[in-house]
């Protein structure tokens, strides 16, 4: 019998994440595949043999719908198949590795900066750095937090005072800063790639906020998906070693795309609804023949 088991967050009740599951499992299903819905909450390990404790075993692959890092290294180093890999899902989750490991591979993207690390709440944010994240990306200036999904996160300094009031909150927290693209604000696309191969797009936009998320209360229309767009999202997909993946593009000036950020695990619910396009089959068909051949 064919086997999977599609793995959710311990925690999370977003009905975004567990439509997401549910569509997998119908999809698989259809391709005669058994496929499990399980909650990442059994505590897995591994005993001195490398293999999982808690009963883990017997699933052909593992569709790995968390950001658990510890979790798909376990289960990777037991042998067991993950969609998307252990790697892929831990650059991606860190939204400033994400941007080192696709600088200097032709990948257009805003000018970043990584914020200081700081261990001591005591310690003041100094105010020649406050000048150099001003001097370089000037105002306005987003600063986001590194590990963030659905908007969270992500924050608009208007001037130095709102600068240095998040410098402040965010210092013992991972961070960085990037530069306000005027040209893309409260809009962006949201690109699908699956299997090295950009399959649907959505514009989101918001007229109320400067991020687009729908999560946030943003509206989305399919779009197309032209040459330039397509070559700089594939590219960004094999970089990172995504079998799957949602990539957030900006507008940059004189129609440039900048690529903004990478989910590996990017809801599909939404780009569904607008382009019509079956992503959760697509996604199956993919790994099925990945697997089976």
């Amino acid at each position: 019998m064919k086997r999977a088991v599609i793995l959710t967050n311990a925690y999370s009740t977003l009905p975004t994440g567990l439509n997401q599951a549910e569509r997998l499992k119908s999809e698989f299903e259809r391709l005669g595949v058994s496929a499990e819905i399980r909650r990442n909450g059994f505590f897995a390990s591994l005993d001195k043999d490398g293999t999982v404790i808690n009963n883990f075993c017997g699933y052909d692959f593992c569709v790995y719908l968390d950001k658990d890092k510890y979790t798909s290294a376990i289960l990777e180093k037991s042998g067991l198949r993950l969609f998307n890999s252990h790697a892929a899902v831990r650059v991606c989750d860190d939204k400033a590795e994400t941007h080192l490991a696709l600088a200097g591979q032709g990948i257009p993207m805003p000018p970043t900066v990584a914020g200081l690390l700081c261990y001591d709440a005591g310690a003041s944010v100094r105010s020649n750095d406050i000048d150099f994240i001003a001097r370089t990306l000037g105002y306005p200036v987003i600063v986001k937090e590194s590990y963030g999904s659905l908007g969270k996160g992500v924050y608009k300094a208007d001037d130095r005072h709102e600068l240095e009031v998040l410098c402040e909150k965010l210092k013992l927290v991972p961070h960085l800063f990037q530069k306000f693209i005027s040209t893309s604000a409260g809009k962006d696309l949201r690109v699908i790639v699956i299997g090295g191969k950009a399959v649907a797009a959505m514009q989101r936009k918001s007229d109320t906020d400067f991020r687009s998320n729908l999560e946030l209360g943003g509206t989305a229309k399919s779009a197309e998906i032209d040459e330039r767009l397509r070559d700089i999202c594939e590219l960004t997909a094999k970089t990172l070693n995504l079998d799957y993946c949602g990539i957030d593009v900006l507008y940059g000036e004189n129609g440039e795309y900048l690529v903004c950020e990478v989910n590996s695990n990017a809801f599909f619910g939404g780009i569904e609804r607008v382009t019509g396009v079956n992503i959760a089959r697509l996604y199956a068909e993919y790994i099925c023949t990945k697997i089976y051949g």
